[in-house]
This record gives C-alpha cells, sequence and structure tokens, in this order.
C-alpha cells in the first residue's frame, strides 16, 4: 500500500479472505494500525499556527504638506481644509480591538502613509477591512479593497483586484485570509479605482519575518533578526526602518474635495512623499493618529528619521507605489542591496548577487531592501538624487524626499522596540 493510500473499508470477504479466520483478522489489524489516520493520531499533534488578528477601515480626511510650501491658487492650500491642515487624502486606519461605536467615529480620519504591518512566516492572518465611506464626498459610493503587491494568494477572492474578487461597499466588512510563505518587504493598496485611490493615499507596507529569526544562524547572538532565510546570517540587522515612496499632485487632491475629475495624463506632482511626509517633516517623531497632541501630523504618524549606534548593522526597506522612478542616494555610507521584490539575490548554489552602491533605484510597485553598517557618529542624509524631487511645491531651499541618518555613539540606543522607532 503507498504512503498515501484510503485503505478499503472492512468487509466480511476481505475478513475471512487468507489462510484462515485469526489470520485474516491479524492482517486486518496490521492494515488498520498502518494506516495514514491511525499513524496521525499516534504522532504528537502539530503546534497550532499562531493567529493573528488585524482591522483596518478605509475613509478620507485631512493631511498636512509643510506650510511653507509657496500657494498655488487655488489647489493648495485647499480652502475647505480645517486648521491645521492643508491638503485632501483618502487612507486606511487600524482599529483593531475598537469598539463599533469606536470604528464608526474613524470616518473623516484617513491616515497617510497606511499602517505598517508585520507578520512572520506560518502565521495564519485574518484581515478584516470596514468601509466607512467619504465624509468629504458622500455623493461617491466607491467600494475599497486591499491589494497586497507582490504577495502570492492562495486564491484570487483575497488578492484584491476587484475585477477577480471582491470590493467592500460603504459600510460593509471583508475579511481577508493570508497564510504568508516567502519573508520580504511588500506593501499593500486600494486596487478599486486604483489610479485615483492610490495617488490619493491608500498605500502602506507589509514585511514577512522569515523563520531563521527563531533559529538563528551559528555564531549570531541569541535573539538575532534577520530580514530573510539567507543560511548564513548575511542579512542579520540590528534596526530596522522602512519607507513608503509616494508622490502628491497637489491639482488631483484638491478636484477629488471640490466634485472635480483629474486628467491622470497631466499627472505633475507637487510634493514627493517618504512615509506621507515631505522634508523637513519626514525628521519629525512618529506620532498618534488618535491623539491631537500631534498638531498637524496626527494623521501622517509614521517618521522617517534613522537613529542608529556606530557599528550596527541597519536595515532599510523601500517600496514604491508613486508613478515616478526614485533614485534613493547616501553620501559616505555604503548600501548593500540584499532583495529586490521580495526576493533575497542569492543563487540556488549559495551564490550571493547583492550589489554594493550608494544609489538604490526604485521604480513604481517595486522594493528593496537594503542594508548598511552605520559609520563614525554624525549626521548623514537619505534624498532623492534627481534634485527636483527635493523641493516642496516648486518652493525655495530643500523639501521632498529627504530624511536623515543620526548616527550616535556605540551602545549610546537601546535596543529598537518596533521599526521605525
Amino acid at each position: 500500500m503507498t504512503e498515501n493510500a484510503t485503505p478499503r473499508a472492512l468487509s466480511r470477504r476481505l475478513f475471512l479472505a487468507g489462510t484462515g479466520g485469526i489470520a485474516g483478522a491479524t492482517l486486518i489489524g496490521a492494515r488498520l494500525l498502518n494506516s495514514p489516520v491511525a499513524r496521525a493520531a499516534s504522532r504528537p499533534a502539530a503546534a497550532a499556527a499562531p493567529q493573528r488578528t488585524v482591522h483596518l477601515v478605509g475613509t478620507d480626511g485631512w493631511v498636512s504638506m509643510p506650510p511653507n510650501a509657496p500657494a498655488d491658487p487655488p489647489f493648495f492650500p485647499d480652502s475647505l481644509a480645517p486648521s491645521p491642515f492643508n491638503t485632501y487624502v483618502f487612507g486606511f486606519r487600524d482599529v483593531t480591538g475598537m469598539s463599533t461605536t469606536q470604528v464608526a467615529a474613524q470616518r473623516g480620519k484617513a491616515q497617510i502613509s497606511a499602517p505598517m504591518m508585520s507578520f512572520d512566516e506560518g502565521d495564519e492572518v485574518t484581515l478584516t477591512l470596514t468601509n466607512l465611506g467619504l465624509q468629504q464626498r458622500p455623493d461617491l459610493f466607491d467600494g475599497h479593497t486591499l491589494h497586497w503587491h507582490g504577495f502570492v494568494n492562495a486564491i484570487p477572492l483575497f488578492d484584491g483586484v476587484p475585477e477577480l474578487s471582491l470590493a467592500v461597499p460603504i459600510g460593509r466588512d471583508l475579511s481577508y485570509f493570508y497564510r504568508p510563505h516567502d519573508a520580504g518587504t511588500y506593501m499593500y493598496h486600494c486596487h478599486f479605482e486604483d489610479v485615483e485611490h492610490v495617488q490619493m493615499g491608500m498605500t502602506g507596507m507589509v514585511f514577512v519575518r522569515p523563520q531563521q529569526n527563531r533559529h538563528p544562524v551559528a555564531g549570531d547572538p541569541v535573539g538575532s533578526k534577520y530580514a530573510y532565510n539567507d543560511g548564513d546570517g548575511s542579512t542579520r540587522y540590528d534596526r530596522e526602518f522602512a519607507f513608503m515612496i509616494t508622490e502628491l499632485w497637489s491639482a488631483a487632491h484638491y478636484r477629488d474635495a471640490h466634485i472635480q475629475v483629474s486628467d491622470w495624463t497631466d499627472f505633475d506632482p507637487s510634493f514627493w512623499l517618504l512615509n506621507g511626509r515631505a522634508w523637513p517633516d519626514t525628521t519629525a517623531a512618529n506620532g498618534n493618529p488618535n491623539s491631537t497632541a500631534a498638531g498637524r501630523l496626527q494623521y501622517q504618524p509614521i517618521s522617517s528619521l534613522i537613529r542608529c549606534n556606530a557599528g550596527e548593522r541597519v536595515l532599510l526597506r523601500l517600496s514604491s507605489l508613486g508613478y515616478q522612478n526614485h533614485a534613493m542616494t547616501v553620501d559616505n555610507i555604503d548600501l548593500q542591496v540584499i532583495a529586490k521584490d521580495a526576493s533575497l539575490l542569492k543563487g540556488r548554489d549559495g551564490t550571493t548577487n547583492y550589489l554594493t552602491t550608494n544609489t538604490v533605484d526604485v521604480g513604481p510597485g517595486e522594493s528593496r531592501d537594503v542594508i548598511f553598517v552605520a559609520p563614525a557618529p554624525g549626521e548623514y542624509l537619505l534624498y532623492d538624487r534627481k534634485y527636483s524631487y527635493l523641493d516642496n511645491g516648486g518652493g525655495p531651499g530643500y523639501g521632498g524626499m529627504m530624511t536623515k541618518i543620526v548616527v550616535s555613539p556605540a551602545g549610546t540606543l537601546g535596543p529598537q522596540t518596533a521599526p521605525n522607532a
């Protein structure tokens, strides 16, 4: 009998077969005890996969681009924006653990970029999306979806492409199920009217952490963290920072708020963003989207400031859901690109194809994983090499897609508690 064969049902004919009733019974007993069902029952039960639940909502709201950017009437600042905000957006919010009343109160409080999510390989993830509708545009009946860009789904139902799966109408929920098997840096976005909804801010990042974290490579410290299952510890890191790269076209955001239509072939960005912020806001501390103490950056809570100790290995996760190419550059620091689009740059024979450079190109819909060793204490800049992306609305002085790497003397900073912390 083959390993996966199903035993035949016990019958009188089979029972009496063989050299005699007792011999037949012995044969039947042996077959039953050696069946896949019996063998499975005799083995210790496998540990249940960790269960993860997340609840997101989709809605609209207001955020703030740097207020010293030059005015671009009537598009920026938007005359409808409540103080201290100036720009209309769509976005996601994390409402995990909130009551029904609290969830409903998030309508009109969109966040950009969307909450960063991280899971371990093998987790069983149930992610519920609620569509709260658009407070500024109650005339629109747009659905929302969650599409994990570049992620392999078991069935189209959970892929979030509305033509092949489902979109969530206003006032309804949909629970997506994922079981990540491949470590890496991914991104997610709404795929309903995706050109518009992505530009309006419905973009976020997803990290899948490798099994290797549970079994560090020999010689590495206990509790070591890795970006991938590399087998040799080459993707080990001490701190990680993630960046959602996007652009913002003020005219399109204005038109959505004022019930007008955009011609997307005229796309002409006004701001270039890291995690929903433009320089100098990129270096401001993390905020709390549920607290007004964060001021005008309340709904742009994710900092892009990189803080580390000299000698530490720092992982940068770069993802782009913008519409332009970006060349992210650091002067005087070697950047090692270890993965592209959630794929480790290593051959099946173990040969590494890591690339050492000081400029990392990231195109629309792409991700890069980069590691650098923090140099001597000081301040360094991470910025887009195309200088026209380093202003805010064409104004004087630096702006746009830039942040700082602040290196402290060895041992100054304690262990990192979360990405971008």
